[in-house]
C-alpha cells in the first residue's frame, strides 16, 4: 500500500480564489492579489526566507533563527520579512521580544492553483 495517498494535498481544504489561468482569465482584484504575492516572491532573500520559515519543525521560525544564513543586516531580513507578510505570504506574531513566522497556506494554495496545467493539454497528448 502506498503511503503517498496518506499525504496531504495542498489548497484541497482552502476556499480557492481563482480558477487557472488555462481555463479562464484573471479579473482585476485577483490579479492584483496575486501579482503582490509573485513580486514579493521575484526577490532571491525572500524567496529563500519563505522556504526556510516553512521548513522549520512546527511550521513557525523565529526571526533570531533567520538572520544567521544570509549575508546581509538583521534590518534588511526586517524589510524582507515585512514584504512576504504585507503581500500575505506569512504570518507573524510578538512573543515576549521576539517575533515568529509562519507559511500562510491559503496563500501558497492560490499561487499552486494559479499555476496548475490542465491535465489534458494538447502538449501533454502530443
Amino acid at each position: 500500500m502506498s503511503k503517498q495517498a496518506d499525504l496531504p494535498v495542498l489548497g484541497q481544504d482552502v476556499a480557492v480564489c481563482c480558477a487557472p489561468m488555462v481555463r479562464e482569465p484573471l479579473g482585476e482584484e485577483a490579479a492584483v492579489e496575486l501579482s503582490r504575492m509573485f513580486k514579493a516572491l521575484s526577490d532571491p532573500i525572500r524567496l529563500r526566507l519563505l522556504s526556510l520559515i516553512a521548513s522549520y519543525e512546527g511550521g513557525e521560525a523565529c526571526v533570531c533563527d533567520l538572520i544567521g544564513p544570509f549575508d546581509v543586516s538583521q534590518p534588511t531580513i526586517s524589510h524582507h520579512l515585512k514584504v512576504l507578510r504585507e503581500a500575505g505570504l506569512v504570518g507573524s506574531e510578538r512573543r515576549a521580544t521576539w517575533v515568529y513566522y509562519w507559511v500562510l497556506p491559503e496563500a501558497l494554495a492560490k499561487l499552486s492553483v494559479l499555476l496548475q496545467a490542465p491535465a489534458t493539454s494538447a502538449k501533454a497528448s502530443a
